[in-house]
């Protein structure tokens, strides 16, 4: 049993997209004797995984994390926990949003679990019920090649992105999934739908649209855009790195919206089979240490939690004006704004 369950192993870690859905049921057997927590995850693994490892270390119990690609990750772990409701697998889901989350609540399928570690966050980004909380930030904000856009030209704000001026010049994520997609439900809300699709509509017309934010912050830093929309954990990759870009904190002038900050969520699932060693996990995730890794890694996450007293290399909450949102109101209205988006979206490069 201890050579087959070896090899089970490095075959789970060579060909996770193959052999997830066989290798879920019989994980228990692959890490017989031990505790352990299954994950679905839309954070990148090269930002989660060194995370998990080290609650391993601490805690003993083994974190089999299920990831999914660049350009469907929210929306296709949110169809996964839904489309295993009757049979649930996952026992936490670690988004790197918050609308889907948000879904998944109104669905019935988060479970109530009342951390004392999430105390100190703002309401604004913890449920009321206790089944969901965020945690380490990312703003929305714009890039810019400073080579190619002066500073007299330089965009202030997410209006710029539909300037005939700027026609094929500027780009965007696909708003089908991920932070876009949040962003786009919090737009809707925000402006209503009337005004939300007639910049969408607009966008569709003058960028170029595609597949990820860090596809439009890499385009940025190359020259092949003037500027883009993206999160700041892709746009500070680039300018770290000597690349020709400024990031850009978008409407900031009174009367604008100010800019979105996104957190990451957790939530433990209805029926989560690992229950206890969830309630753990979910403690670990939620500590000042992980906001701290995540804030001093290369994602320069923005730590939600006032006890982390880290020196941020990027603007917060309390440094710039925030956009403030219902995310709540952007859930609900989700649906009907996913349903405009696709029919705009689905086909765009």
């Amino acid at each position: 049993m201890r050579w087959r369950n070896s090899w089970f192993l490095v075959l789970l870690l060579v060909f996770p997209p193959l052999l997830w859905m066989l290798a879920v049921p019989f994980l228990p057997f692959v890490a017989k004797g031990r505790q352990q927590v299954v994950v679905y995850t839309a954070l990148d693994e090269v930002f989660s995984q060194p995370i998990f490892e080290k609650f391993t270390r601490q805690t003993g119990i083994v974190v089999l994390a299920k990831f999914d690609t660049e350009s469907t990750k929210t929306v296709g772990l949110t169809q996964a926990i839904l489309a295993e409701r009757n049979r649930t697998r996952c026992d936490i889901f670690w988004n790197n949003e918050i609308v889907n989350t948000l879904r998944l609540d109104q669905a019935g399928l988060l479970s109530r679990y009342e951390t004392p570690h999430a105390k100190p966050f703002p309401a604004q980004y913890r449920s009321a019920k206790g089944v969901w909380y965020g945690f380490a930030a990312r703003a929305r904000v714009l890039v810019v090649n400073t080579e190619l856009v002066s500073e007299e030209n330089t965009p202030r704000s997410i209006i710029d992105l539909i300037d005939p001026k700027w026609k094929g010049k500027v780009g965007i994520a696909k708003p089908l999934a991920g932070t876009t997609a949040s962003h786009a439900a919090c737009l809707f809300v925000a402006w209503g739908d009337t005004r939300a699709k007639d910049f969408f509509c607009a966008v569709k017309k003058n960028v170029r649209v595609m597949a990820g934010n860090k596809q439009v912050a890499i385009a940025v830093a190359r020259g092949e855009l003037a500027f883009g929309l993206t999160d700041t954990d892709d746009a500070i990759i680039e300018l770290e790195q000597g690349r020709p870009v400024t990031i850009v904190y978008p409407d900031q002038s009174k009367g604008q919206l100010g800019t979105l900050f996104i957190p990451n969520t957790v939530a433990i699932l209805e029926g989560a089979p690992h229950r206890e060693a969830a309630e753990k996990l979910i403690d670990f995730l939620l500590s000042p240490q992980v906001e701290e890794a995540l804030a001093s890694g290369p994602s320069a996450q923005i730590p939600l939690n006032p006890k982390v007293k880290i020196e941020s290399r990027v603007e917060t909450p309390s440094s710039i004006r925030a956009m403030q949102v219902d995310f709540e109101e952007a859930a609900v209205q989700w649906n009907a704004a996913a349903k405009f988006l696709r029919q705009e979206f689905a086909t765009a490069e």
